[in-house]
């Protein structure tokens, strides 16, 4: 499991530490990695429009093949339904 976002690699380590997180986290922070996986672009937030992340999930099997993708996620819920469709249990 790994997470990614622009921020710096820094601030990805003082965020892990702070969270005790058990997974990587990926620095992109020129987006290329992002928009390759359609997970940076426009956005609209109160009726303004910018530019940003697009909170997306991408669930891959043991071998790394890409198995399931939720585009434009929101957080409340999100790892629930995760958890129960990669399980199978609610």
């Amino acid at each position: 499991m790994a997470g990614v976002s622009r921020d710096k690699v820094a601030s990805h380590q003082k965020f892990t530490d702070k969270l005790g997180l058990k997974f990587s986290l990926l620095a992109d922070p020129e987006t290329g990695l992002l928009k390759d996986l359609g997970a940076w672009g426009e956005k609209k937030l109160y009726g303004k429009v910018s530019e940003g992340p697009i909170r997306s999930t991408f669930v891959s099997d043991a071998k790394g093949k890409l198995i399931k993708v939720y585009p434009k996620v929101k957080a409340k819920g999100h790892a629930q339904q995760v958890l129960e469709d990669v399980t199978g249990k609610p």
